[in-house]
Order: C-alpha cells, then sequence, then structure tokens
C-alpha cells in the first residue's frame, strides 16, 4: 500500500479488520473494502473496477479480483491464504485482455532482487517502514504466531533468535 500510494496510484485495500482501517489509509489506501465482499463466489464477468491488483489471498478473492479488472489490466497473484483453488472462467482474459501474473520470488535471480531492493529504498523511508513490522524475541514467537492466526498482529513479525 505503501509503494503503490506513494507511486501516485490509488490503492483500495482490503482487510477483514475494521480496526485496521486507519492504519491502511495512513499508509495510503483511499478506500477501504470488506474482504467478506471478496471472499464469496461472484459473477465471472464484473463491473470493471481496478486498473491493476496485487492479490495476496487466492480463491474467490482472486477470482472476484480478475472479474472485475479493467480492459487490459493485469493482476499478481503472490499469495493463498484463502485457498489455492481457482473458480473462475476465462472470461476476463478473453473479452478483457486482463493478464494474470503469478508472483514466486524463490528463483528471482540477484540482479532482479537488487532492482526490487534498490525501488523499495528509493521509494520508502526508514519511518516507513518502522511501523511496517515489529521485532519478537524468539521466547515470544509462538505467542506472536497465535496472535496472527487470530488476527492479532498488524503488519509484519521479525523473530530475533538472539534475544
Amino acid at each position: 500500500v505503501v509503494l503503490l500510494a506513494g507511486l501516485g496510484f490509488e490503492v483500495h485495500a482490503s482487510t477483514g479488520r475494521s480496526a485496521s482501517a486507519d492504519h491502511l489509509r495512513a499508509l495510503g489506501a483511499t478506500e477501504i473494502i470488506d474482504r467478506a465482499s471478496l471472499a464469496v463466489p461472484g459473477r465471472a464477468l464484473q463491473g470493471e473496477r481496478w486498473a491493476g491488483v496485487v492479490d495476496t489471498v487466492g480463491s474467490h478473492t482472486l477470482a472476484n479480483a480478475c472479474a472485475a479488472t479493467r480492459w487490459n489490466g493485469a493482476v499478481a497473484a503472490c499469495g493463498l491464504a484463502q485457498g489455492a483453488d481457482f473458480p473462475t472462467t476465462v472470461m476476463p482474459f478473453i473479452l478483457r485482455g486482463v493478464t494474470l501474473y503469478g508472483i514466486n520470488c524463490v528463483y528471482v535471480p540477484n540482479e532482479q532482487r537488487a532492482q526490487a531492493w534498490a525501488l523499495l529504498a528509493q521509494h520508502l523511508s526508514p519511518k516507513q517502514l518502522q511501523g511496517l513490522s515489529q521485532v519478537v524475541p524468539l521466547s515470544r514467537a509462538i505467542g506472536a504466531a497465535a496472535d496472527l492466526l487470530e488476527g492479532r498482529l498488524q503488519g509484519r513479525a521479525v523473530v530475533d533468535v538472539n534475544a
């Protein structure tokens, strides 16, 4: 959200926690969408809403994102939080020319990784990054994992194995 908003894009963020709405707006989101509205089966082709989508959820959410992407838009799929299934048709891809990109960072060459890190360094300040993660000592890792699964953890947790 921070990166896309910082690059000048209008960002619409989805969350299942209404308490996260202010945080997402502070990061640069202009609209907050309840994830429940995207997580259910939808029509194969919906009103054109987005030029591009970054989806970390998969399943019905990814299918709905593709169905609501504008002509010649792009969807980047990089997660399976809701599921690995993809319950949709080819209609968005054929009738609108939507492109679905699969993101797998494991096999990215180091040169491309360096470019990505340089882009992040150029557009994200240390202050912005501070609010996106928290350091958790190894002794609290299990508790932090439970917090993550229960939706009580915001952002990312970095486990300090030396603490």
